[in-house]
């Protein structure tokens, strides 16, 4: 993993895998339904810092899946393909908002201003992720969160 610093906009780097093309939600769409392999599921977890298991909970499958979706060189569905490669555009906007991956893992962890809700609850759906993007633009922004 390796972030750019230097007045250079930070970037998330995951092995093999090139994230600067996820500028809509049409381009991961389209990645989706092609295929997302499952590399991109196990070197992006590696890269966030978060275990398999909850990166496979998220997408609502479970280890064993992933892993025999690994084993037979299957790709993902493109449900859960688009949901990945959502959190994947999150991460990016995260580290571009908070710096590092730890602050915004930090950041997703911490309930929500005057809220019970922590913004990593939202991230079980595609919709909920494009919700937190929309709070991490209002972050950049200014606007409270």
């Amino acid at each position: 993993m390796a972030i750019e610093t230097d007045d250079v906009m930070l970037r998330l780097t995951i092995p093999n895998f090139k994230t600067d093309w996820i500028i809509s939600n049409a381009q991961i769409f389209k990645t989706a339904k092609s295929g997302v392999n499952t590399n991109v599921f196990y070197d992006f977890a590696d890269t966030i810092k978060m275990h398999n298991k909850s990166l496979a909970s998220l997408l609502h499958l479970s280890p064993r899946t992933i892993s025999n979706y690994h084993h037979n060189k299957q790709a993902l569905e493109p449900l859960q393909g688009e949901h990945l490669l959502k959190l994947i555009a999150l991460y990016e906007k995260g580290i571009e908002v908070f710096g590092t991956i730890d602050e915004f893992n930090y950041w997703l962890n911490k309930p929500f201003w005057n809220a019970s809700e922590k913004p990593v609850e939202w991230l079980i759906t595609p919709g909920g992720v494009d919700l937190v993007i929309q709070e991490l633009d209002r972050l950049g922004y200014g606007y409270p969160a």
